[in-house]
């Protein structure tokens, strides 16, 4: 009877002792801060997040997470130099940035800005090496024509919209996202980034550690490379779609695999798509690939990393 109460007792306190570990899997040094892409937002009327659930199952696990909000649509750069400012308007001595298409280099603007703020960046199918289907809309669209200036008036408006539902005043320019977003913007970009963390050669991987003078700031990523996931899932017709641009190139409907490489590559992969790798629509995603779990073994990553 004796041993049969030490067996039940240490079994207790083994579950109890897991459930612990279990309770700070995702408990990073720093805070994780997301940073959506173009025509993202942080919460929509305070109910609709562009991370879909994602913040909830950080936090769950011990992390403390931080959602940010930049420009609807507007050039790297600007929406770089918003993001600087709402880190330092945040008081804490550095952050783990998350960032999901052209959050990725926004991000590396920030960094490139205020190095001594920022611990890590990890861009999910980030536009790191421009999106040829920005290349397309470009090729369409004349500059300084009538169709230019109605996309730009659409652009502006949406972007008018999401600032008042998600309760913000950021600048909106549908012109200059474009533009930048392009492989010949982005290359601009990361010519004035000098190139840090991302290859010159295409496709090429570079180091996890990224030095900024007397700053290190540690560079990952990860894409999915699958454009149509589920049949239920509405945006998937619209990826297979804009996935066309890309010919036989591995691509997530909207950014090629090799455009997205960035530091420490983890994974390219994965079934999911650019909509999907933010676990929208609301969660609707390929059975093979959970984008939650991503993000919850990134944070494991970074904790393990003294992060």
């Amino acid at each position: 009877m004796k041993k049969l109460l030490t067996a039940v007792v240490s079994c207790c306190l083994f579950l109890i002792g897991s459930a612990a570990m279990a309770d700070t899997y995702t408990k990073t040094k720093y805070p994780i801060l997301l940073v959506h892409g173009v025509t993202g937002f942080d919460y929509l009327g305070g109910l609709i997040g562009y991370f879909h659930t994602i913040p909830y199952n950080l936090s769950r696990s011990g992390a403390t997470v931080e959602v940010a909000n930049v420009s609807f649509v507007n050039s790297s750069w600007e929406r770089g130099v918003q993001l600087k400012n709402y880190i330092n308007s945040l008081g804490y001595s550095k952050v783990n940035i998350m960032a999901h298409s052209q959050g990725a280099p926004t991000s590396r603007v920030a960094v490139h800005l205020n190095p001594s703020k920022v611990a890590s960046v990890t861009s999910i199918d980030g536009v790191n090496q421009g999106s040829k289907v920005a290349d397309v809309i470009r090729g369409i669209i004349p500059p300084g024509s009538y169709v230019e200036g109605g996309a730009d008036a659409i652009a502006v408006a949406l972007g008018g919209l999401v600032n008042l539902l998600s309760g913000n005043n950021n600048p909106q320019d549908g012109i200059a996202a474009l533009e930048t977003l392009t492989t010949q913007g982005t290359t601009d970009l990361n010519s004035t980034l000098g190139w840090k963390g991302v290859s010159q050669t295409y496709c090429a991987t570079k180091a996890e550690d990224v030095w900024y003078g007397s700053n290190k700031v540690k560079f990952f990523s990860w894409t999915g490379s699958s454009v149509v996931t589920n049949v239920l899932d509405l945006s998937d017709g619209f990826l297979a779609i804009t996935g066309l641009s890309f010919g036989w190139e591995d691509n997530d409907g909207l950014v090629a695999s090799c455009a997205t490489k960035m530091g420490n590559v983890i994974g390219t992969h994965y079934s999911m798509n650019h909509i999907d790798a933010i676990n929208h629509l609301f969660g609707i995603r390929s059975l093979w690939t959970n984008p939650v779990s991503l993000y919850r073994s990134q944070a494991n990553r970074l904790k393990n990393r003294g992060l």
